[in-house]
């Protein structure tokens, strides 16, 4: 239901409180304590069966009884009780309900099933149960149980929890930041995570967004909300429960290496969220937000009054991967009769510095191009106490900002009290109590504008020679399914890798030593050696019962060997079948670095990515990173540079560089697989062998497992369990336009260029008359914002002519943007000037409609001027109906009714 209703249920005008008694301390006391508190204007209606008046206000017996339904519920009864009560509710036409209540238990049975299902029932939005409310304080809205009402700002906090919610409410409030809101939705049996971010990323009261949370119920829905939300603004994320073991043992390395906490942090970083580990880390995150909006750049320059602290913050930079500012020779001189010492960076002002000094050195700081933001590090002396030392820092940013120059200032000011916070708060200059805090803050903006530089790089295109054989791939799943194995054998792993133009070692099966021994014989007689390896279906890793033998040079050796195998199974796993064995070349190549990579299937994100360090103890050094699918290679490059073999992948000493961008292929057709084939659950290859000629696996094993039947929600042909919709390719068509036959496709992120090209042959008019205004710089951020699409949420289509020139070779291209009800989508479409009426534009038009009802999106809309009458026309053509926009003249409003 996504923000249905929240007007309702964030701007309340009457608020019922059912299970309010008079007794001081009961929680409805204290949510009628704390509506007034936070001075609410509205009406509050205590609800009770055996009170009349609770602290002065009329009371009704039951909902029914209120004169004029409540917009907003609060509900503070025993759990028994809240079914009837959110039936209630949902009868009289409230809009949304809080349940307060713990305890509600699990399932459709359970009191939060039949709750759930009322709600349902009459459009009611709940939030909850173990809730402990929610504030607006710019409304005088504090429906909590908080210590005390937020102060207003414009950082919104979402929170599962309410202990944590209350810790950061509670240190804003002390540190003088405040909230546009405050929800805590406890177990979210409604309205969720995802549904806030939809609110808020579009709220232009809330300027930032603090995320506390524990589980995910539909990673779709939360991913989709959380990439839309950190491309509007920076949002912080704090998981609790990030070292929680997994519900299943895993069976593979790859999946051993994809814990849930490890996973969680991939979609973070893939959504462009900011994680933080600890409430100290989230409080340096509120500190900055709350003060600090995001700026460019990520070079730091620290000024202190002592050598060692500013060294200690230079050291903290450091350690996580900052960058010190290089002063120029300019700024050097102009600091030169501030400056102790040699460092340039730390700016040591000696530990007699008085506030002049601090004065004289952030001015040229402030004014200089060579740093991009400042860290001020006072230490209370003698000779300057902190507080003047503020007062002398607040005024000089004053100072500078009335200049023009609003370069960032982080201020330390150890021993801080509040009459030196009031001073920085006024001055909207971040404070902090350590230097590690501030350089923390620093980061994390540092930190978003990495995120949002990423979300919007442009991938490389892949090789268009890399087309998999899905068919053969299908096949060899099916037919070991049919057979009830859940295992590959590694005949099949190496055909299913064949497929994917993965290249790996040749394997020979053999039933028993002797076919072994004869399956070695060809390869020894050619000067070679071989690895022999057990098969079994109950063995997935061999090493731990000795089931794999490298470097053997004689039949005799095999057959030995395959005995040898054979008896130790028998002792470390009499339950154990051995199927045979697997006999392959020795690969020698004495410059490979053992790499792992696959898939993992976590149970809230469903396929993983997995890439790290190989080899036996791979679990042990545990470095490995993951990515969520789909990728292309600007993705898989950044999943490789995540780890700490990717310096090993690169020239040391008489050893090359491995093929990064081979790996970063591997890893790419690995996605493509996960997306291709549902029922492959785990992939597992290790060793991956990478050198400069490439990489080869070594060894790789596969589970597989039926798909399951998918859901109602699933729409469109992909993957079932994919947490990110990947290219629609199935919607991709020829269709003849005139004399032409033109390829349409979706929008695909390397399609940058191609867009680049086509604006250079659009008439500026026609331009104009797309985007309500010219636009002359066609920049990367402009174009990535067209090309680069959530394909859970938008569409675009792109008319290709591939028989024309390279820069010619796109046609036009439609685009339509679902709401976040996932009812409503707003269109927009463009066609080349000399193209322009040969019924392209009505064709992609009918493309683009044909997706929406494929998608359930009810209605289709846009906003078109006023005096383009050829769009108006084709609108017109395919029944849309017009109507003027009422807050804008030039403007009509064309809709289309898709799905009844």
């Amino acid at each position: 239901m996504s923000t249905y209703r929240f007007e309702a249920l964030l701007a309340p005008r009457r608020i019922a409180v059912v299970g309010a008694g008079d007794r001081p301390g009961s929680v409805g006391r204290a949510i009628i304590d704390g509506l007034r508190a936070g001075g609410f204007a509205g009406e509050i209606v205590p609800v009770h069966p055996r009170e009349t008046s609770v602290d002065g206000l009329p009371c009704s017996p039951r909902l029914t009884d209120i004169p004029q339904p409540p917009d907003l519920v609060m509900v503070a009864t025993p759990p028994a009780a809240v079914p009837d009560i959110v039936e209630e509710a949902g009868r009289i036409g409230a809009a949304a309900a809080v349940i307060l209540s713990a305890h509600l238990g699990d399932g459709e049975a359970a009191p939060v099933g039949a709750a759930q299902a009322a709600a349902r029932r009459h459009g009611l939005r709940l939030i909850g149960p173990d809730s402990i409310g929610l504030s607006v304080p710019a409304r005088g809205l504090n429906a909590t149980l908080l210590a005390r009402p937020p102060k207003p700002g414009d950082l919104a906090l979402i929170s599962q929890s309410g202990t944590v919610a209350s810790a950061i409410a509670e240190w804003g409030w002390r540190h003088g930041v405040g909230f546009s809101a405050v929800m805590t939705l406890g177990r979210s049996a409604d309205v969720d995570i995802a549904d806030c971010l939809d609110h808020f990323a579009e709220d232009y009261h809330t300027r930032a967004i603090i995320l506390s949370l524990h589980h995910v119920a539909d990673a779709r829905k939360f991913l989709t909300a959380a990439r839309a939300a950190a491309r509007a603004k920076p949002v912080v994320v704090l998981r609790t429960g990030r070292h929680e073991a997994p519900g299943r043992r895993p069976e593979t390395h790859t999946g051993a290496l994809a814990r849930p906490g490890a996973v969680y942090e991939a979609a973070f970083r893939r959504a462009g969220l900011l994680a933080v580990d600890g409430l100290d880390a989230m409080f340096s995150a509120v500190e900055t937000l709350g003060r600090q909006r995001p700026f460019p750049g990520n070079r730091l320059m620290i000024v202190s009054n002592g050598r060692g602290i500013g060294a200690l913050a230079a050291d903290r930079l450091a350690d996580l991967g900052g960058t010190l500012a290089e002063p120029s020779s300019e700024t050097l001189e102009r600091l030169a009769p501030v400056r102790h010492g040699r460092l340039n960076n730390p700016l040591d002002l000696g530990i007699d510095a008085v506030p002049e000094d601090y004065v004289r050195a952030l001015e040229p700081l402030l004014a200089g191009r060579d740093s991009d933001a400042v860290v001020s590090v006072h230490v209370p002396t003698a000779r300057a106490g902190s507080r003047e030392v503020a007062e002398a820092v607040a005024g000089t940013v004053a100072k500078g900002r009335s200049a023009g120059r609003r370069k960032p200032v982080f201020a330390v000011s150890i021993g801080e009290d509040a009459a030196i916070r009031a001073i920085y708060a006024e001055a909207k200059i971040p404070l902090f109590a350590t230097d590690s805090d501030a350089v923390e803050g620093f980061l994390h903006l540092v930190r978003y504008r990495e995120a949002q530089t990423d979300l919007m790089r442009t991938p490389d295109a892949l090789p268009r020679d890399f087309s998999p054989d899905v068919a053969v791939a299908r096949r060899i799943v099916d037919e070991a399914l049919a057979e009830g194995r859940t295992w590959l054998d590694p005949h099949a792993v190496t055909e299913l890798l064949t497929a994917y133009r993965i290249v790996s070692v040749p394997v020979t099966l053999a039933p028993d030593p002797d076919g072994a021994a004869a399956a070695a014989w060809p390869l020894i007689a050619g000067g070679g050696t071989v690895v022999l390896k057990l098969v079994s279906p109950d063995v997935v890793h061999k090493s731990e019962v000795g089931g794999v033998r490298l470097g053997l040079t004689s039949e005799a050796d095999v057959r030995e060997a395959a005995h040898a195998m054979i008896a130790r199974v028998r002792e470390l796993r009499p339950d154990a079948r051995v199927a045979g064995f697997a006999v392959q070349p020795m690969l020698r190549r004495p410059q490979g670095r053992e790499l792992i990579a696959g898939l993992a299937e976590d149970p809230v994100f469903g396929p993983v990515v997995v890439f790290g360090r190989g080899g036996t103890a791979v679990e042990v050094i545990d470095d490995r990173a993951l990515a969520l699918p789909p990728l292309d290679l600007a993705l898989a490059s950044e999943l490789i540079g995540r780890t700490r073999v990717a310096r090993r992948l690169e020239a040391y000493r008489d050893v090359p560089a491995a093929d990064l961008p081979a790996i970063a292929l591997l890893l790419v057709k690995l996605a493509q697989l996960a997306a291709d084939l549902p029922a492959v659950r785990e992939l597992d290859i290790n060793p991956l062998l990478a050198d400069a000629d490439g990489a080869i696996a070594l060894d790789a094993r596969v589970r597989i497992a039926p798909e399951p039947i998918p859901s109602e929600r699933r729409r469109g042909n992909w993957h079932p369990r994919f947490a990110i919709r990947p290219y629609p390719s199935d919607w991709e068509r020829r269709l003849d336009v005139g004399e032409r036959c033109v390829q349409v496709r979706p929008v695909r992120p390397d399609d940058e260029d191609m867009f680049r090209d086509f604006f250079a042959q659009v008439d500026p008019e026609d331009v104009r008359l797309r985007f309500f205004a010219p636009v002359r710089d066609f920049n990367h951020a402009f174009l990535a914002r067209l090309t680069q699409l959530d394909y859970s949420r938008a569409i675009a289509f792109v008319a290709i002519d591939e028989a024309a020139a390279e820069d010619r070779r796109m046609l036009g291209a439609v685009r339509l943007h679902a709401n976040a009800n996932h009812d409503t989508g707003e269109f927009a479409i463009l066609v080349r000037s000399d193209i322009k009426g040969t019924g392209l534009g009505v064709a992609l038009m009918r493309m683009m409609i044909d997706w929406a009802r494929a998608e359930g999106i009810a209605v289709v809309e846009g906003s078109v001027l006023a005096e383009n009458r050829p769009m108006r026309a084709v609108c017109r053509h395919l029944g849309f109906s017009e109507e003027p926009m009422p807050d804008d003249p030039t403007l009509v409003k064309a809709t289309l009714k898709v799905v009844e």
